[in-house]
């Protein structure tokens, strides 16, 4: 079993105000990395994922959830202004961590006919939406939003691994991507009363 992912939570200058930026910057980080070792999860429990390619649509359907579910954790906990400003620069830097990572396998050159970043946006875009029509109850995902995803990443798949990818991603990787990054974004931004069942 992997060690546990180490997230930051606080920052070193408590008297230093952060703005939603920052703190996008530090969530964009450990998304990443969790979904990348999902990806190498998956292929230890020899799953057919083999191409980069697939990797890359695998991480990013992981972390475009993963950023809904920040959208769900901070609301009523920041302004709809912070909030907003939060989920577009994550939205954002984990475009640019995309392209980055996909260079690197392409030797530094880009594709004229398709912009990686755009690509990686226009898919999270589409993926807020659908995924608010899902429930979140008590910061967690529904069983239909953690299908959804799991049949976005199943679509991918060779026909031989579709049967069980579901339950991989269901029972085993989101689990933890979420309970980490609910870790995190908690100590950024800390629950209300109500939200921990405190008063």
């Amino acid at each position: 079993m992997a060690a546990p992912t180490r997230v930051k939570t606080v920052w070193f200058k408590k008297d230093t105000t952060h703005g939603p930026e920052e703190v996008a910057t530090a969530l964009a980080t450990t998304i990443w990395r969790m979904a990348d070792r999902a990806v190498d999860d998956l292929s230890k429990a020899d799953y057919d994922i083999v191409t980069p390619q697939r990797g890359f649509k695998i991480i990013a359907e992981i972390t475009a959830f993963a950023v809904h579910y920040v959208d769900r954790l901070v609301y009523g906990r920041v302004s709809e202004e912070q909030r907003a400003r939060l989920i577009t620069a994550l939205g954002r830097r984990l475009a640019e961590i995309m392209e980055d990572n996909i260079l690197d396998f392409t030797g530094r050159v880009k594709d004229p006919e398709y912009d990686y970043k755009q690509g990686y946006i226009d898919l999270l875009n589409r993926r807020m939406e659908e995924y608010a029509h899902y429930e979140f109850p008590a910061d967690k995902a529904s069983f239909p939003a953690l299908r959804f995803l799991s049949l976005m990443i199943r679509e991918v798949m060779e026909k031989g691994d579709q049967p069980w990818i579901q339950d991989q991603i269901m029972d085993v990787e989101m689990p933890e991507i979420m309970g980490t990054v609910k870790k995190q974004v908690d100590g950024f931004y800390p629950p209300r009363a109500q939200e921990t069942g405190i008063g």
